[in-house]
């Protein structure tokens, strides 16, 4: 997610803070760095601009001395990065019954966004239902049928009828049965009179609590533009912006939004094609994790996401004992493998942008196939061998004998037995951790890092 960007803002900030004196040589170098980066993130040109400005300003600030120069520099240029973003806008559910219709063009992603902002509130206890309400685009209602089954959620879709009013007055009994109603709507190649009028009717029809644009991210500066054509036909309560993952140029999309104001605020990104790669855009969080200072809360937030609660209480009684067994290991992969693997995670974990190179390639790439398997050789062991391990370690023929059960080598069951072992000393070195905060200091990561990294075989 706009890497290159962030790359550019990390030196940027180490050159300041590295620096004895902010000469001009220096600040012209940073400046220009910040320029070409923000522009080939499609962010707009005059925005930039007035950013380089201010940084000019505050760099030579007469007023400003010494080490709090520097610091004054770094705040500026936070302060006014944050600035362009625009300002968080979070999504609040009413105490009755939510109708959120989404609203877009053709290939914005609003089918798969229904389903992922389905699955979101689901996983927050909330009753959801999904509403097809497409009946132009040919197969977008059984696409949303088969994302709806795979994910567990309840839908309603009409295969032959074609009027989606008709749809919704069909389905509004059954309707009111549920807190949260994710109304997937058609969308056009541009936002034409047919289609203005489409969704006005709808509107009226469904009287919807939240009416949220979706929109690609790789639309850039143009998503100005099309936030208010769709705000002058219909009241546009905030915006959804996909595939952050896919593009280099979102920086135009989440900063042409932000110049709008807080009537059409960014409620949420989408980051990948999985289920859960959905988060709350929240831009002092974003601009964080930019800067490579991590972002745990949105971390937090995803692994409640995934994580079954009853359990992840099993497992932290495991850790607050200073023992995983095997099954709690699995577990606790699967859930960082729904999460997106440590590819999507590491830019959100504070300190690990100053050590990543240190850390081996593909440390937590996606293990689904290597999971299945593990899953497999659990159902084949004993429940004494599941506590206990290390039975297995002293006794080879019960490796053979889990091996033939569970379908495979006998070097799966080693990967796993491994895997096992390096949690366990994680877990027992937890007493080095900050119990505060939950979290290691940069020292203690690298440590850690170094002890386990070549110890890590997926």
């Amino acid at each position: 997610m706009l890497e290159k960007l962030s790359e550019v803002l990390r030196k940027a900030t180490n050159k300041i803070a590295n620096a004895i004196f902010l000469d001009k040589d220096l600040v012209d170098s940073i400046i220009r760095d910040l320029q070409r980066a923000l522009i080939e993130a499609d962010v707009n040109v005059s925005l930039v601009k007035d950013l380089s400005d201010k940084i000019k300003k505050a760099a030579f600030d007469e007023r400003v001395k010494g080490i709090e120069k520097k610091e004054h520099l770094v705040k500026v240029l936070h302060d006014e990065l944050l600035g362009i973003l625009g300002e968080s806008k979070k999504l609040v559910l009413q105490k009755g019954q939510n109708k959120i219709m989404l609203l877009g063009l053709y290939g914005a992603g609003k089918t798969t966004t229904a389903a992922k902002l389905g699955n979101y509130f689901a996983k927050r206890g909330k009753k959801v239902v999904l509403l097809g309400l497409d009946v132009h685009r040919p197969a977008a209602s059984e696409q949303l049928k088969q994302l709806a089954e795979k994910n567990h959620l309840n839908y309603f879709i009409d295969l032959n009828e074609k009027n989606p009013n008709k749809i919704w007055k069909n389905h509004e009994k059954q309707i009111k049965e549920y807190d949260v109603v994710i109304i997937d709507t058609a969308g056009r190649h541009n936002l034409d009179n047919e289609l203005v009028r489409e969704i006005k009717s709808l509107s009226k029809e469904i009287s919807p609590t939240e009416s949220i644009l979706v929109m690609p991210a790789d639309i850039g500066q143009a998503a100005k533009k099309q936030t208010q054509e769709f705000k002058e036909a219909v009241r546009i309560s905030g915006v959804i912006i996909t595939r952050m993952d896919s593009t280099a140029k979102g920086g135009g999309a989440l900063t042409a939004c932000g110049e709008l104001g807080s009537g059409a605020g960014i409620y949420f990104i989408t980051t990948g094609e999985k289920i859960n790669d959905i988060e709350e855009f929240n831009p002092k969080q974003f601009l964080s994790r930019l800067l490579g200072m991590g972002d745990l809360e949105t971390l937090l937030e995803k692994v409640k996401s995934v994580a079954d609660e009853s359990k992840q209480k099993k497992i932290q009684a495991g850790i607050s004992e200073g023992k995983l067994n095997l099954e709690d290991v699995v577990e606790q992969v699967k859930s960082m493998n729904a999460i997106g693997g440590f590819e999507k995670i590491k830019s959100m974990i504070p300190g690990f942008s100053k050590i990543e190179g240190k850390i081996p390639e593909n440390l937590m790439e996606n293990q689904q196939e290597k999971i299945s398997k593990w899953e497999h050789i659990l159902k084949s062991m004993t429940p004494e061998e599941k506590e206990n391990p290390e039975l297995l370690e002293r006794q080879t023929s019960r490796i053979q004998r889990i091996a033939r059960g569970a379908g495979v080598n006998t070097s799966e069951i080693r990967s796993l037995l491994k895997q096992y072992k390096m949690l366990n000393e994680l877990v027992k070195s937890g007493s080095s951790m900050d119990l505060d905060s939950g979290m290691l200091n940069q020292k203690q990561m690298q440590k850690l890092m170094k002890k386990f990294g070549r110890k890590i075989r997926f």
